[in-house]
């Protein structure tokens, strides 16, 4: 079937000064924005990757790219400006809009007079975040994964339409299966932008590269919690009896979070991915470690997050035909990829 629509509809902001201008002083992509009103808790998990980011050692590496906002006062100059850049000024507007999100719930319009009110380039910011993600996120609350035991999931489609292409067509000529890929929140904020890319022996490799150049994977859930940063207390292995009683936590924890910011008030966050990866001869596998060394052959389709508290089931593994044959199901009901 054709791709979604909403992939090549996706906002996406060139970082040349002529394209940042154009955007913030001609409105071009202005209606980015207004998935406020609508995603909220997509926009607050933004927020709270750009904050990882920031408050990481490696920012200088990983915090990518870095934004270009116009200064309010001067449409000729740059506030915030890849050349000279100042994280501190950066990590100081972010405050403002997370403490705006988490005091108010009111309309758009009205979160966007307080942002400007508090610090003037609190909303070009927040705005730039939304609009220079090159990933299709959407929260769905129904048909979700059960055995991943969140109710923080995500449909994320990270590949530009000419990636999804090429990935179809490697799809007809070999069979595709699922797998895992955990890396720490404060990576995220340049995966949504840039794309998986391989780290390996590169200034963005946090783990060594024993099996070689690649994106890692794993069909195993345990050993991908690993890379994410969730350690051993925060995972478990559910039993029958405990599956019935997750799913009530969850289902309450949510009704209790009722409208409130999720993910601003956590400074714990754990992130894994689910992927679809093409089983050709370039996949090398290594017991539960698999290497893919052509990024095309690997498209990221869930987001799984977990806060302070929450744990992951380790006993997870994409290749039991029931984890796959759901996985394929709620697929069919979130978006066309087969």
């Amino acid at each position: 079937p054709p791709l979604p629509k909403f992939i090549n509809q996706t906002p996406t902001v060139c970082e040349r000064e002529l394209c940042v201008f154009a955007f913030q002083t001609l409105g071009v992509m202005n209606e980015a924005a207004d998935e406020i009103a609508t995603g909220a808790q997509v926009v607050d998990l933004l927020v709270s990757m750009c904050r990882s980011a920031l408050e990481s050692p490696r920012k200088v590496v990983i915090f990518e790219p870095y934004p270009s906002v116009v200064d309010p006062n001067d449409s000729q100059a740059l506030a915030f400006n890849p050349r000279k850049k100042d994280y501190d000024r950066v990590m100081r507007a972010l405050d403002s809009i997370a403490s705006i999100r988490e005091m108010t719930q009111a309309p758009y319009l009205e979160i966007k007079k307080q942002m400007d009110k508090h610090d003037p380039l609190a909303h070009p910011l927040l705005q730039l975040n939304i609009s220079s993600v090159c990933s299709f996120i959407l929260f769905f609350s129904q048909q979700q994964l059960k055995f991943m035991h969140t109710p923080h999931q995500f449909l994320l489609l990270s590949s530009p339409p000419a990636k999804e292409s090429n990935f179809r067509d490697a799809k007809g000529l070999f069979e595709s299966t699922f797998a895992f890929h955990g890396s720490h929140i404060e990576n995220w904020h340049s995966i949504l932008r840039n794309g998986l890319v391989v780290a390996s022996n590169t200034r963005l490799q946090l783990h060594g590269a024993i099996y070689g150049s690649g994106i890692y994977l794993s069909p195993l859930s345990s050993i991908s919690f690993g890379y994410s940063g969730m350690n051993k207390k925060q995972q478990k292995v559910a039993s029958k009896d405990e599956n019935a009683a997750n799913k009530s936590n969850i289902h309450l924890q949510s009704q209790k979070k009722g409208q409130n910011p999720q993910f601003l008030q956590s400074r714990n966050l754990k992130c894994i991915a689910l992927c679809e990866v093409i089983t050709s001869p370039d996949l090398h596998k290594h017991g539960d470690i698999w290497v893919v060394p052509n990024t095309d052959n690997v498209c990221t389709r869930f987001f799984f997050v977990y806060e302070d508290g929450q744990v992951g089931d380790t006993s997870i593994n994409t290749q039991d035909p029931g984890i796959h044959k759901e996985i394929l199901r709620v697929i069919g009901n979130q978006t066309a990829t087969g």
